[in-house]
């Protein structure tokens, strides 16, 4: 465990870009109008960009001082699960604090669109951390496929479905379907529930990805 959590330091550490540009974005983003998104919204920047840092840079650094590649993947899978719950506090702590007293009619917050705040803030909050932490798991395993043949097929057929399902009416339905699912989902204990079912699916896939995964 000490390895473990001795990775997860070296992780975050080796996070700073994400979580500057983050930062920056969050502080410097206006917005004008009677309509305007909330700030706290650009949070979920540092979720997108976290996985890119920990597959493309991080994976080889550690590799090259003596890691296995089972403390290295536990490690992200922990630091996913704490930036998740920081990204969500954060943007709870804007939505509830500072979103309201902004000078303008509207304040759009995802938590918000999604339908979360429909359970309270403490819920919506639980909501959005499961949903964020498998944002980051599926684009660890998407960004861990790249150098192999399965992984320009999963692109290709991301795609394909984007493109297919999108103007097909039926189709299009479906898909509207699976992110009212796992994304606007006002069932709480079903959404949370179908977020860690599919972290935890795509956490084994990760890690079969792994054992693939050469330097």
């Amino acid at each position: 465990m000490t390895a473990i959590f001795a990775i997860v330091k070296r992780l975050l550490a080796s996070n700073k870009i994400s979580f500057i540009l983050t930062a920056l974005v969050v502080l410097c983003a206006t917005s004008s109008g009677d309509v305007v998104l909330s700030n706290g919204n650009y949070t979920w920047l540092l979720a997108v960009l976290t996985p890119f840092f920990f597959v493309f840079y991080a994976f080889k650094k550690l590799m090259h001082l003596g890691a296995s590649k089972k403390d290295y993947y536990l490690g992200c899978l922990i630091s996913y699960g704490i930036l998740a719950f920081c990204i969500s506090l954060v943007n709870t702590v804007i939505h509830r604090l500072i979103d309201p007293i902004y000078p303008a009619q509207t304040v759009i917050n995802m938590m918000d669109v999604c339908q979360w705040t429909e359970n309270g803030m403490i819920v919506a909050g639980l909501q959005q951390m499961f949903f964020l932490l498998l944002v980051m798991v599926f684009l660890h395993m998407l960004l861990s496929m790249q150098t192999h043949w399965y992984g320009w097929l999963t692109d290709a057929v991301l795609i394909a479905i984007i493109c297919i399902f999108t103007p097909i009416a039926p189709l299009r339905a479906i898909l509207a379907g699976f992110f009212q699912i796992i994304m606007f989902n006002s069932n709480a204990a079903l959404h949370i529930c179908i977020c860690l079912l599919l972290s935890t699916a795509l956490s084994l896939g990760g890690l079969v990805v792994l054992k693939r995964k050469t330097l």
